[in-house]
Formats: structure tokens, C-alpha cells, sequence
């Protein structure tokens, strides 16, 4: 094994060398630097030292920022260097080669006029054991060449002069000199004196380093294949980005980044909505324009900027304007019209009252989604329609969260939104139609939003903060009540619109769906006339609904087959008149019977008045009595309501056996079979309970009822007539029907005052409490033999 020698080259000199202060370096013994000189005293120090053997003292400085360091300012253990070249470059500095010999200690500094001198004596390296040394010099070798594979940073001939080195406090300085330590750790290193001790503080600190350089590794492994799989596109952007900037393109990305900084501070967001939007234009800041996060948050500061937080249009309070609006696009519908001249009055009066919430109920056709764009138009503001019908998911209402891939806000925010105003006028159609499935119910979410004391602060999951929805006029449209949940219906004001009249509907198609329906079809200006009788034959026989959606149909149905004549006749005509033959050529058979009432009077048929979807119709109730067992048999397709009327009506009459003029056991030799025709329809309701009774009455006593009155009323046990709903149909079907008396429950009289006089003009309507009264009225003194002739006395 090859002898390490611990002797170092020994200085030779004596007495004071010129100084030379480093910054951020320690120079070691044997070891070779180029170094660059600039101060002042130091470029005179190097004068000095050239004129004389060429040494210099190099010590580092404990703090790097002091120009002209003292005693204390620099370390007490250096090295004695040798200038082998020196270079004066054009600026004044110097650069300079030393070469390190050996360790010494500063004793004393004398100051020159232009350099300082430093007094030093050369430090004798101790030693320790062979064998302990050689044991530290293999490990110093192993870390070194651990450290070497970790670092790209040591050149070369660095390591071959590691391997070749002979002395072992050589191969600690070199090693030293080479890691990437801190000065005071090098300093450290070099004023260990001993040459073990300074291997073993050599080995702590490359222990260490190897350790860091392992932990870089991987970090860099990591980060490397992160950035690889995620970052790829970022870093060709990046390159893109340049490349344009290069070629003078403008850097649109950061261009819009301004713009929405602007948009911000100009647009007149809420508070929160304010902070919301700079943060999050923030986080745009840092991220790559073309990663799907910046495409989200970028979605979601435009959704934030284009919401309306502050605009509004101007209501207008003019009242006659507004009913001349409401008049001129619907006929009839006082209650509503009425109600909506409220609210304008109200608005004249007081700045701000929260937001109306009306629900329109009514049949198909009446035209309740039109009326809400006739009151938006009526007071000058804008028209938002949601149709809510088959909508299941909560989330239409209220939107999904950012989180979700695609997320948008609810239905509420994206109308706001096109609305382009906080005060429009907001209809929910169909609100009855909802449902409710695993995904939530959206009814439910509806409270927020039709609840005047809680819409100021309606919460969307994607907008993520309140927004205010108090501004906004609501309106909601239903069939039927018994589609919304109670708690919806408690923060709506129900408005009922009743199916139009016959003379309405005749007024409304003369007013507004002819006129409609002939320009639609080119027929403007063709001289297209229909008369009166031409539509009434269309509405009783051609359609059979509450509104006038199918009456347009049919009307036109016909200028369709006019335009068609007038197509195939190139010499035309100047005029069409459209009566009922014609009516009847281009519609081809009549749809539906026109219920009229019977010719004469007949035991055991009394004329009942129904209510039904499309309107109202007379119910006749037919009674024979047979021989029997007392079997009563109900048939006609009848719900449960109709069937237990029927039998109330039936215990009712057994009830006023002696009234009627029956023997006490009757019941027990007959069948009583009652009868609804047209038993193909469904029927049900609790209005036909007095007309039963009367038709069972009837039959058994063999009185005929007046062919001219029709009723409609539940019985009771008693006999007292009960309240009945859809008076204004009824009475229409009675009218229709030919009928000259209507007996209706005493309990519906205050509803009279709400029916049209034209309605009730021709009509004796006679108010019942009891049914003794409506047989006094209906049954005719003179018996038959049931088939409408007077029997034979």
C-alpha cells in the first residue's frame, strides 16, 4: 500500500506579506484559482507582493459587504499564496492566478499608506494513525465518488487529482474546495488542524450534501415527469407565446387579462360579487391559458361580469295606458287584469314593495303564458318564460356546482342573465307540471325563489354567493292546483281564470284570431269574411274546450282550404264569405254533439249541469224503476264521488217515503237502475247529488221533471244542498242547452255577482237550500206513464 505522506510544503518566508481580504471564497493549500481583484488596497496589496518574492496572505472576510475589512472583520486562519500571473484588464481590476501553499495564522495587521500588511506564522499539520487515516482517506474517496454521481458540477481532472493525491490533508482541502458548501463551513474545514478531525468534518459535511443531492434527485424526477404529463402543452404555449412576441403579434391572452381587470372595476357588482371576481382573475393570472382550470374560471368571471347587479328598467305607472294594453291583447280576464292595475297603483305610491308573486290557474287555452308577456309590455319591462314542465332535477333550478365537469347555473340565473335587467317580469309556466327523482326536487328549490322574504338572498351553486332576486315581478301559470305542494302554494296569490263564454270566445276570434289566422295565410286584403253563425257552429260543434287554442285550429283549417281555392281559381275572387254550409264542406263531419235539452218532459230523466275540462256540459241522469229486490245498480262509467252521491241521493229518498207519497217498504219489490249516457267518458265530481235525487223522485212517482230546468248541487243525508265549484261553465252549458230555470245551492248565490249579466240574461236562476225545495220546483204536479204523456185517470 502506497505511504500517505502528512508533511505539507512549509513556508520559507519571514516577516510581513501584503494582504488580500476575500469575499464568498476560502483559498486552501494547493489548490489552484483564478481570482479578480478591484479594491483599491487590494490592487496595491498585489503591486507589492509582485515587486517582492510574489506571496500573499489570503483570509476571508466573516461578513462579504465591508470594503475595507479590520482585524475583526476577517478570519484568524488563512493561506499563504503564490501570484503565479497577473492580468491589469481595461477597467482597472486585476485578474490574478495564486496557488495556495500553506495553512497560517494572522497575528497582526500593519497598515500601509496603500495596502495593509499582515504578519502570519505557517501552521504545522498534526497527524494521527496510519491506519485510522487511511481508513478516513477511503471514505472521503467513496463519498467523494457518491457525490461526483450525484453532481455534474466537479470537472473532471478534479477527480483525477482526488485519486492520485498522496497526502491526506491534501485530498480533505481539494474535496473541500470542490463542494458546494458554505463559507463559513469551508472556513470551518480550513482551520482544522488535525488532519483526522478534518477528514472526519470533512465526511459530516459530504454525508450530509449526498444526502441533499439524493433528495434533489428525486425531486427533479418528479417535477421532470409532472411537468411532462401536465405542463407539456403549457411549455409550447409558452414557446408559441414567444414566438409571437418575437414576430410583433399581440399577446391576446394578457390583453384580455386588462380588459377583465377593467370590466371589473367599472361594472357595479355587489360586494361580494366584487371580491369574487378579483380573486379569482388572480388565480387566472397564474395559470396557463390553454389548461381546462383557466377555461373554468375564465367561464365563471364572465358569468360574474355579465349578470345585471344593478341595471333596471323604469316602470311605468301610467294606468291607462296599461289597462289600454291589457284590453287590447285579452279579452275579458277582469280578475287579473284588475289585479295588476293594483300593483301599478301601489308602485305610483310608494318607491319599492317587494315583488308580487301571482299564480294564474286556469285551463288549457285561456291564455295565461300570454298574459304574462302582456303584463310585462303593460308596465315596461322586460319578459323572461321558464317552462317548468317534466323538469326533475334540482339542479335546473339552482345549477350545479363549479366542480362538475360543464357545470352552468340554474335555470333563474341564465334567464337574469338574458334578461339583462334585475326587474323583468319572470313566468314559471307549467308550474304544476314538476317532479321529483333521485336528483332532488325542484319545487322545493322553488321556495327560495318565489318567497319575498327570502329571494333578496338566492343562493346559485355555481355563482357560489347571493343574489338578489327581490326586484323581480313573478308570475306562475297552472291547470290545477293539486300538482303544487303545499308549501309552494302558500307563497303564490291565486288568480282563477275561468274558461271563456261562448260569446267570449265568438268576441275573441272576430277581435283578434281571424284577423290573425287570414294574414297568416296570405289572405289579407281577400275580403275573408265569417259570419256569426259560422263560428258559433264551429265552437259548439268543432271544438269542445275551456280556451280557444282549437277554435285558432279550425279557423285556420279553413283559410288554408281557401287558399288552396284560391290557388287552383287563378281568376279568384274578391270576396269569401264563410257561413255554416261552408264551415261544414272544409272542417267535414261535426266533431262533437251539441247537448241540448229534451223536447219534452219524462219521469225518471232529469238534466243535470257539469263541469268539465273544456267547459261546461248538461248531464242527463237517467232512473227506471223494476220489479226486484231493492237492488240499486249505478252505471255510466262514474267515479267513486258519483257513485256515492248516487247513493245518498238514493237513502235521501227513502228518507221521504211519506212526502213522496210512497208506500213504506217500497224499496223492498224494486230495482232502481241509474244511468249516465255516454258512458265511453269518465265522470265524477260532487255537483250531480240533487239531480239523482230528483231523477229517483221522479221515477217513482211517476211525475215528469220540467225538460226546461237544469241543477247542479251535492245532497246531504238530510237534504240540504251543498256548495258546487265552476258555476260560470254550468251556467254557460245551461244556456247553450236551451234551458230556461237553473237551480243552483243557496251557499253559490255570492258567487252570482261575479258572472257576466249577458251570461245570465235569459235565464231564471233559482237559489236551493234544501232538496225539498228543488223537487217542489222540478217535479211537474200532473203523473205520467214514463214516457212523457199523461196517464189515464
Amino acid at each position: 500500500m502506497t505511504e500517505i505522506s502528512d508533511t505539507p510544503e512549509r513556508f520559507e518566508g519571514a516577516g510581513a506579506i501584503p494582504l488580500l481580504p476575500l469575499r464568498d471564497i476560502v483559498i486552501f493549500p494547493e489548490m489552484v484559482t483564478p481570482l479578480f481583484v478591484g479594491r483599491p488596497r487590494s490592487i496595491a496589496a498585489l503591486e507589492k507582493a509582485m515587486d517582492g518574492q510574489r506571496l500573499i496572505f489570503l483570509v476571508a472576510q466573516n461578513d462579504a459587504e465591508i470594503d475595507e475589512p479590520g482585524r475583526d472583520d476577517l478570519f484568524s486562519i488563512g493561506t499563504v499564496a503564490k501570484i503565479s500571473q497577473l492580468l491589469k484588464l481595461p477597467d482597472g481590476t486585476m485578474k490574478l492566478l495564486v496557488e495556495g501553499m500553506v495553512r497560517a495564522e494572522l497575528l497582526e495587521l500593519i497598515d500601509e499608506e496603500a495596502c495593509t500588511l499582515a504578519c502570519c506564522e505557517e501552521i504545522q499539520e498534526g497527524s494521527c494513525g496510519s491506519l485510522e487515516t487511511q481508513a478516513l482517506v477511503r471514505s472521503a474517496k467513496e463519498l467523494f465518488d457518491a457525490y461526483v454521481s450525484f453532481s455534474s458540477k466537479v470537472p473532471a481532472e478534479v477527480v483525477t487529482a482526488v485519486e492520485n493525491v498522496t497526502s491526506a490533508g491534501n485530498l480533505a482541502d481539494i474535496i473541500t474546495a470542490h463542494l458546494n458548501l458554505r463559507v463559513d463551513e469551508k472556513q470551518e474545514v480550513l482551520e482544522q488542524i488535525d488532519v483526522c478531525d478534518r477528514l472526519e468534518l470533512l465526511l459530516e459535511l459530504m454525508e450530509r450534501e449526498v444526502e441533499i443531492l439524493k433528495i434533489e434527485k428525486k425531486i427533479r424526477k418528479r417535477v421532470k415527469n409532472q411537468m411532462e404529463r401536465t405542463q407539456k402543452e403549457y411549455y409550447l404555449n409558452e414557446q408559441m407565446r414567444a414566438i409571437q412576441k418575437e414576430l410583433g403579434d399581440k399577446d391576446e391572452f394578457k390583453q384580455e387579462l386588462i380588459e377583465l381587470e377593467e370590466q371589473i372595476e367599472k361594472r357595479k357588482m355587489s360586494r361580494e360579487a366584487t371580491e369574487k371576481a378579483t380573486a379569482e382573475l388572480r388565480k387566472l393570472k397564474m395559470m396557463s391559458p390553454m389548461s381546462a382550470e383557466a377555461t373554468v374560471v375564465r367561464n365563471y368571471i364572465d358569468w360574474l361580469l355579465s349578470m345585471p347587479w344593478q341595471k333596471s328598467t323604469r316602470d311605468s305607472t301610467d294606468l291607462e295606458r296599461a289597462k289600454a294594453i291589457l284590453d287590447e291583447d285579452h279579452y275579458g280576464l277582469d280578475k287579473v287584469k284588475e289585479r295588476i292595475l293594483e300593483h301599478l297603483a301601489v308602485q305610483t305610491l310608494v318607491k319599492k314593495i317587494k315583488g308580487p308573486i301571482l299564480c294564474l290557474v286556469g285551463p288549457p287555452g285561456v291564455g295565461k303564458t300570454s298574459l304574462g308577456r302582456s303584463i310585462a309590455r303593460a308596465i315596461n319591462r322586460k319578459f323572461i318564460r321558464i317552462s317548468l314542465g317534466g323538469v326533475r332535477d334540482e339542479a335546473e333550478i339552482r345549477g350545479h356546482r363549479r366542480t362538475y365537469i360543464g357545470a352552468m347555473p340554474g335555470k333563474v340565473i341564465q334567464s337574469m342573465k338574458k334578461a339583462g335587467v334585475r326587474n323583468p317580469v319572470f313566468l314559471l309556466d307549467e308550474i304544476d307540471k314538476m317532479s321529483m327523482d333521485f336528483r332532488g326536487d325542484p319545487s322545493s328549490a322553488l321556495l327560495e325563489v318565489l318567497d319575498p322574504e327570502q329571494n333578496k338572498t338566492f343562493g346559485d351553486h355555481f355563482l357560489d354567493m347571493d343574489y338578489d332576486l327581490s326586484h323581480v315581478m313573478f308570475i306562475t301559470t297552472a291547470n290545477s292546483l293539486q300538482g303544487i305542494p303545499a308549501p309552494l302554494l302558500d307563497r303564490m296569490e291565486i288568480v282563477q281564470l275561468d274558461g271563456y263564454t261562448e260569446e267570449e270566445k265568438l268576441q275573441i276570434a272576430c277581435e283578434h284570431l281571424i284577423n290573425k289566422q287570414v294574414k297568416e295565410h296570405g289572405l289579407d286584403g281577400r275580403g275573408v269574411r265569417f259570419s256569426a253563425a259560422a263560428l258559433r257552429e264551429i265552437v259548439r260543434r268543432y271544438t269542445r274546450e275551456s280556451g280557444v287554442r282549437d277554435l285558432e285550429r279550425r279557423i285556420a283549417a279553413i283559410c288554408r282550404k281557401i287558399a288552396r281555392q284560391m290557388v287552383d281559381d287563378s281568376a279568384g275572387k274578391e270576396k269569401i264569405s264563410i257561413g255554416v254550409p261552408q264551415v261544414n264542406k272544409f272542417l267535414g263531419v261535426p266533431s262533437y254533439r251539441f247537448g241540448r235539452k229534451d223536447q219534452s218532459s219524462q219521469s225518471g230523466v232529469a238534466t243535470g249541469l257539469a263541469w268539465t275540462q273544456s267547459g261546461g256540459e248538461i248531464l242527463m241522469i237517467e232512473v227506471l224503476e223494476l220489479p226486484g229486490q231493492g237492488k240499486l245498480t249505478i252505471t255510466g262509467k262514474l267515479g267513486d264521488v258519483m257513485q256515492e252521491s248516487a247513493q245518498a241521493a238514493m237513502a235521501y229518498v227513502r228518507s221521504r217515503w211519506q212526502e213522496l207519497g210512497l208506500e213504506k217498504d217500497f224499496y223492498r219489490q224494486i230495482d232502481v237502475h241509474i244511468h249516465v249516457p255516454e258512458g265511453a267518458i269518465p265522470k265524477d265530481g260532487p255537483s250531480a247529488g240533487i239531480t239523482m235525487a230528483t231523477a229517483i223522485s221522479s221515477a217513482l212517482t211517476r211525475r215528469p221533471v220540467d225538460c226546461n230546468l237544469g241543477m247542479t248541487g251535492e245532497i246531504n243525508l238530510r237534504g240540504e244542498v251543498l256548495a258546487i265549484g265552476g258555476l260560470k261553465e254550468k251556467l254557460l252549458a245551461a244556456k247553450r242547452a236551451g234551458l230556461e230555470m237553473v237551480l243552483v245551492p243557496q251557499e253559490n248565490e255570492k258567487d252570482l255577482k261575479e258572472i257576466p249579466e249577458s251570461l245570465k240574461k235569459g235565464l231564471d236562476i233559482c237559489c236551493v237550500g234544501h232538496m225539498d225545495q228543488v223537487l217542489a220546483r222540478a217535479l211537474l204536479e200532473q203523473p205520467c206513464d214514463g214516457h212523457g204523456e199523461k196517464a189515464d185517470k
